[in-house]
């Protein structure tokens, strides 16, 4: 019988034909106090189904995903693509707005206290005819999830400090992701406009977190910036071509769609499938299908 990731001790009772009494006090044996309704862990679900005679085949939920990412393209199809950055860094470091200054956009405005409550995804041509994709992570402290999330279907990570505020806890966080996915990092020391903006602070703060900037020697790009005067951006946009250029990043446009689900709402897994270089259809996320109700550019119009 199959015996998936997690299944209620009433589910994996019908699954087997046995009472669910009997599977409750299997369980018992075990140490396991569970009631019908309550559910296991596929390992221990897995014990209960030997020990009452049956045999168990182990399957996961990804296990749906083997064989949708097609063979491996040809050398020759493949073509340079736009670099895919994200924004992470403390709460109220200026990440969205350093975003909207460089699409001359306001969406901070837009968010409950101008803090970012959702993972956003924009491409954007800047006036050097370069393309970029961005993602934009909220900063508070209750979005951890959100952020790894981000950090795991990039290429590189821009990491935002303020420059009067310097290093905190979701700076360190966000490092840490960064670092657990193995993407290059830039830093961009926000708010330089400021007063009381002290760069160097930064700097040296950052060498607690092993973040050796190329002032000290180090291969991690920092540029000075401020979203509010625009000062920096064009080195800034330097820095994400120069390292996505020795990152060398290709992929064949005309194979069939595979990417990740930032953001979603239900029990849908973070991925999803289409044909060629338009959605598809029925798109699948994990192995629940779906249907697009409409479909909107990162700039918000209809397409």
């Amino acid at each position: 019988m199959i015996v998936p990731d997690m299944l209620t001790v009433g589910e994996l009772a019908n699954r087997m034909a046995e009472r669910t009494a009997d599977v409750v006090k299997e369980l018992m044996k075990l140490g396991v106090m569970a009631t019908a309704t309550q559910t296991i862990d596929g390992e221990t679900a897995e014990l209960i189904v030997q020990e009452l005679g049956h045999r168990a085949q182990r399957v996961s939920e990804s296990d749906v995903e083997i064989g949708l990412e097609g063979a491996e393209d040809d050398a020759a199809s493949l073509k340079s693509r736009p670099p895919v950055v994200t924004v992470m860094g403390h709460v109220d470091h200026g990440k969205t707005s350093l975003l909207d200054a460089i699409r001359r956009t306001d969406v901070a405005a837009g968010e409950s206290g101008g803090i970012t409550q959702h993972i956003g995804a924009y491409q954007i041509s800047t006036q050097a005819g370069n393309t970029i994709t961005f993602i934009d992570t909220p900063g508070h402290e209750a979005f951890t999830e959100m952020r790894s999330r981000g950090a795991d279907i990039t290429d590189i990570v821009i990491l935002v400090v303020a420059a009067d505020d310097s290093v905190m806890a979701q700076t360190v966080e966000a490092i840490n992701h960064a670092k657990a996915a193995g993407c290059p990092v830039i830093v961009a020391v926000n708010k330089c406009d400021k007063p009381d903006a002290d760069p160097q602070r930064v700097r040296n703060d950052l060498l607690q977190q092993e973040i050796i900037t190329e002032d000290f020697g180090g291969d991690v790009l920092c540029v000075d910036v401020s979203a509010l005067t625009g000062q920096g951006l064009d080195r800034l946009e330097e820095a994400i071509m120069l390292q996505s250029e020795l990152l060398e990043l290709k992929a064949n446009p005309d194979r069939a769609a595979d990417g990740c689900r930032c953001r979603s709402q239900g029990r849908a897994r973070p991925r999803f499938r289409g044909n060629g270089s338009r959605p598809a259809r029925h798109p699948e996320a994990g192995r629940y299908p779906g249907r697009w109700r409409r479909e909107r550019s990162c700039a918000r119009a209809p397409r």
